[in-house]
């Protein structure tokens, strides 16, 4: 219970600057309110992208090594399963490419 009340407070320290009003800008202020939370899903786009591909890529890794020792000739189709998550990181950093067209 501890860690879920210390993780909010976290992303509230976190987040909170990013919903702060920009004071002195004027009109581009308020035509775009939103510039902080575009860098936030940015970042998490990429962030929690990267660590998908680890989680995953650690699993098949340790799985693949055991199949290449036991069978060398499956070492081709067990480089194809661990660069298959590599594709989460590169969609990760499309989808932030994509938003930094809109900052």
């Amino acid at each position: 219970m501890k860690w879920k009340v210390l993780f909010i407070l976290c992303l509230l320290l976190l987040f909170t600057p990013a919903f702060a009003q920009e004071v002195g800008q004027g009109r581009e202020a308020a035509a775009n309110p939103g510039k902080g939370l575009i860098a936030i899903a940015m970042g998490l786009a990429v962030g929690l992208g990267a660590l998908g591909t680890g989680i995953a890529q650690a699993r098949i890794g340790a799985a693949s090594v055991g199949s290449v020792a036991e069978k060398p000739e499956s070492f081709g189709m067990a480089l194809i399963f661990l660069l298959l998550p590599e594709t989460l990181v590169i969609f990760g950093l499309v989808v932030a490419f994509l938003l930094f067209g809109k900052l």
